[in-house]
């Protein structure tokens, strides 16, 4: 490789690693905790940034800091329209399993995004907007994801976040979010316990990490409804019903 041409792809490789970290973080970001972020000087950052948002991948708010530019958005909200197409018709099979929602997330940063649900038939019924983020230590699919990663990136990525009280039920230090992903491990499934939102009980199961890709499958109904006990029933069963679905991201 020349060494003009090597120039080039460092400057890709840069470029992409400060996008993913405006992608990977609700809200703007300023250079300081980019070029922290990526390991970079502030003022090759800044540069990057620049030629970021003049192409429209990147944002420039009013308080200097930046966030995800429109163009950056179609490219995902393409991807995530493809794939979610592809795994609709694989959570039919967690409906009909439970009778309540299903909902397929990725993690982006320190964040879940539901990219595709299935509704439940009931009339009431729980829902979750497609593209909604969602915290990691309050829901069932980001304790799910966490309980398929090593260790120490798990150690490193929940003492990172911000423990907000969703509600009574939330975890509220380090240490209880960890017991709940190590009790995830351990029986296969992560549950939600009015912890997000109250009168609203999920249970989520870890995919099969494909790429650095994490994902999980869950279901959600109302907490008179979608009992405890039930809950831990269709946990139990999901990880053979999600089979498939797992072999749509493996495809990717």
């Amino acid at each position: 490789m020349s060494t003009e041409r090597g120039r080039g792809v460092q400057s890709v490789d840069r470029a992409l690693d400060v996008l993913e970290a405006l992608v990977g973080h609700e809200g703007a970001l300023g250079v300081t905790d980019i070029a922290r972020r990526v390991g970079l000087p502030q003022g090759t950052v800044h540069r990057l940034l620049l030629t970021l948002a003049d192409r429209g991948y990147a944002r420039r708010e009013a308080d200097r800091k930046y966030a995800v530019g429109v163009a950056a958005l179609r490219l995902g909200d393409a991807g995530y329209r493809e794939l979610a197409a592809l795994a609709t018709e694989h959570l039919r099979a967690l409906v009909d399993l439970s009778g309540e929602t299903a909902n397929l997330a990725l993690l982006e940063g320190d964040r879940m995004v539901y990219i595709a649900q299935s509704p439940s038939p009931h009339t009431l019924r729980i829902f979750a907007e497609v593209g909604r983020r969602v915290p990691i230590h309050s829901t069932s699919v980001g304790k799910a994801v966490l309980s398929v990663m090593e260790p120490d990136r798990v150690s490193s990525l929940v003492r990172k976040l911000t423990l907000e009280p969703r509600t009574p039920h939330t975890a509220a230090t380090t240490e209880e979010l960890l017991a709940r992903v190590a009790q995830a491990r351990e029986e296969g499934f992560a549950l939600d316990d009015e912890e997000q939102e109250l009168g609203v009980r999920c249970v989520g199961v870890p995919l099969p990490p494909v790429g650095g890709l994490f994902a999980a499958a869950s279901v959600s109904g109302p907490s008179d409804r979608f009992t405890l006990a039930l809950a831990r029933e269709v946990g139990a069963k999901l990880p053979q019903t999600v089979s498939d679905l797992a072999a749509v991201l493996g495809d990717r």
